[in-house]
């Protein structure tokens, strides 16, 4: 069932409609034909629109689905943070409404990676492979050093007063990030992006992210299908500027093992390392290889 009414003190998507799961809206955005179907799980306090660029390159090979979690961008609000096994399983009963077959690629980005993760702890049998955007393992704290474990990370992000502060900045950050959109969708995800309401559920989306990964630590692995995994170790000049020298490079090389460690299980897995973006630029700078990357697993895939 589709509804595409919308709340007028919220903001309405530019593109795409709205499927109904449990009586909640969960915005949706549909491209492309064919299978295995890819869908993006994108970071804390990105949209499923955030991957427009990349969606619209995958749906010229297969589908290409994009959705903003329950409580989060387009889609109605739900008390933030969520369990990752809630989060997954929203997710199989979406793309379950949409008629979209099983098993998926799923390209998981930044925290993302969790909820990819516990989507592949629940349903193995519906996942045919994964791409990992620089993203979020549960394995995390085993990886980096003591300064950049998930509470230190938890306990230092900025708070709704800071992000307000910062609010000119990002917009014009974004507004660099979304040049090439059309005008109608930029213009729109540029101000529901600014707005209270998408800062407050960044923040809360950050918050307990270290209960997340205990709740994946007591699954299994990731299931034995295809995987690629892209690292970035560009460091963002903000990072740079309150993180000792010492601390980045360790955090880089951290970043490095953890996603050797995650292709290492699996019997077809590639780990390629970016250097010339940032974590949140990725599907921004270098659509090229993320594409690259979706292409490959969906190959693998199809692949008798």
């Amino acid at each position: 069932m589709t509804n595409n009414s919308t709340s007028p003190a919220r903001p309405a998507p530019p593109i795409g409609e709205f499927q109904e799961i449990d009586g909640r809206r969960l915005f949706v955005q549909r491209s492309g034909s064919g299978g295995p179907a890819v869908v993006f799980l994108p970071g804390a306090g990105a949209v499923g629109l955030d991957y427009l660029g990349v969606q619209q390159q995958v749906s010229q090979f297969t589908t290409a689905v994009l959705y903003d979690r329950g409580g989060t961008g387009y889609s109605d609000p739900l008390p933030l943070p969520r369990t990752a096994a809630a989060v997954a399983t929203e997710l199989r009963e979406l793309l379950r409404a949409q008629n979209l077959a099983a098993p998926y690629v799923l390209a998981a980005h930044s925290l993302g990676g969790a909820y990819a993760h516990r989507f592949a702890q629940l349903y193995p049998q519906d996942v045919a492979g994964l791409v990992w955007l620089d993203a979020l393992h549960r394995d995390w704290d085993d990886f980096m050093p003591p300064a950049a474990a998930l509470a230190a990370t938890e306990r230092m992000a900025p708070d709704l007063e800071q992000l307000t502060r910062m609010r000119p900045a990002l917009r014009e950050m974004f507004a660099q990030l979304l040049v090439d959109y059309p005008e109608h969708i930029r213009q729109a995800l540029l101000d529901a992006k600014m707005s209270d309401q998408w800062t407050r559920v960044g923040i809360a989306e950050r918050t307990k992210v270290a209960e997340l990964a205990t709740e994946l630590r007591a699954g299994p692995d990731i299931p034995d299908v295809p995987v690629v995994a892209l690292s970035v170790v560009g460091t963002d000049p903000a990072q740079r500027a309150v993180t000792p020298e010492q601390t980045l490079r360790e955090m880089q090389d951290g970043r490095t093992r953890m996603d050797a460690a995650l292709v290492s299980a699996v019997s077809y897995g590639e780990h390629r390392v970016l250097s010339d973006t940032l974590h949140h630029r990725l599907c921004f700078d270098r659509p090229d290889a993320v594409v690259q990357a979706i292409r490959d697993v969906v190959d693998r895939v199809l692949r008798p």
